[in-house]
């Protein structure tokens, strides 16, 4: 992956010398990790309560109601919890082979064509999150849920904040990206590898 951050609290810039992160960036990679974090806790909570389901199917003829309606829930919650952790650490599914060319052997293309792509990201967030601001009033106004009256009901509007939350993590996330492929000034190694393409 061609991602102009690391993990830690410095980053690698194009000439190898390491860069300190500010405080907010740290603040905001312990953010995105914790809402990974989350997401796991709520995976494992869910593979907890099919199997008390599924032991309470079997052993007890008891099924837990709502258990389908729940998991529905959970997957979008889930994958809107690590979707920005997911960007962060360069998981996230992209086809970065031309681009890591162009940084190797043309860097101030390379940036260029990062910036690009992380715009790219930061529009499709913004028309995403937008969306979801607009489905999460609705479902709070209208009092929208899941389930059926006298059996089990579940509200839509927690989740549909949790998506709005993890959109705008990533959105975040891709500004960031694009902030530091600006930031980075080209070195004397890029102002030769740009020399050498033009001949």
């Amino acid at each position: 992956m061609a991602d102009p951050i690391s993990d830690g609290t410095t980053a690698e810039k194009t000439d190898g010398a390491p860069r300190k992160t500010g405080v907010l960036s740290t603040l905001f990679n312990k953010g995105v990790t914790g809402l990974n974090a989350l997401g796991s806790v709520w995976v494992l909570f869910v593979m907890i309560l099919v199997n008390c389901d599924a032991f309470g199917r079997t052993l007890f003829n008891h099924p837990i109601e709502g258990v389908i309606e729940i998991i529905e829930l959970s997957v979008v919650g889930i994958v809107f919890l690590q979707i920005a952790d997911a960007t962060r650490v360069g998981r996230l599914t992209r086809s970065d082979g031309l681009l890591n060319i162009a940084l190797a052997n043309a860097p101030r293309l390379g940036r260029f064509m990062g910036v690009l792509w992380e715009a790219m990201g930061i529009l499709f967030m913004a028309i995403v999150l937008w969306g979801s601001l607009i489905l999460l009033s609705g479902s709070i106004r209208n009092n929208e849920y899941v389930g059926a009256d006298g059996v089990f009901t579940f509200p839509e509007w927690p989740v549909k904040t949790v998506i709005v939350v993890g959109c705008a993590a990533t959105l975040l996330q891709f500004c960031v990206f694009a902030t530091r492929y600006l930031r980075d000034k080209p070195t004397a190694t890029d102002q030769v590898a740009d020399a050498q393409r033009e001949f």
